[in-house]
């Protein structure tokens, strides 16, 4: 049986490479013609309406808050739908890692609002899964789609 350091530096290994790799990833961004709410809503909206499930919905300003500290409103969106997913998955298992998706709508400094996502390309190529492969590629272009969708006036 592991002990407790053992198992605190296998997370703490784990944990890094996770964030690692995630911070490899190209943040795509896109300015939006609405709030940080309606952005979020918007999508949230977008992805029921095709099948996507919502896995949660993170107000990062309503957190700080909780602990009496400010921050622009910044909303985080998790989602998946498994028919894209999966095929990933099964190709490179460890793509489990970084799904479900997940976007995030915030207000900059300037009181632009903008949409952002994690390139799924740099996601799947970090991962070891070619960019070109067909689930990656079908979902990197509704990823696209989508969020496209999301910031239209």
């Amino acid at each position: 049986m592991p002990t407790i350091r053992q198992v605190l530096i296998a997370f703490s290994t784990a944990t890094t490479l996770l964030w690692a790799n995630a911070a490899s990833a190209e943040l795509l961004r896109k300015e939006s013609a609405s709030t940080v709410k309606i952005t979020i809503d918007r999508l949230e909206t977008i992805l029921k309406e095709r099948g996507f499930t919502i896995f949660a919905r993170v107000d990062h300003a309503a957190g700080a808050k909780s602990v009496n500290q400010e921050l622009r409103p910044t909303e985080l969106l998790m989602f998946g739908n498994p028919q894209g997913g999966t095929p990933m998955m099964q190709a490179e298992q460890t793509m489990g890692a970084s799904l479900p998706l997940r976007a995030l709508a915030w207000q900059d400094a300037a009181g632009k609002v903008w949409l952002g996502y994690d390139a799924v390309t740099d996601i799947a190529t970090s991962r070891g899964l070619s960019k070109d492969h067909p689930a990656v590629v079908r979902t990197a272009e509704a990823l696209k789609a989508l969020t496209d969708a999301a910031v239209k006036p």
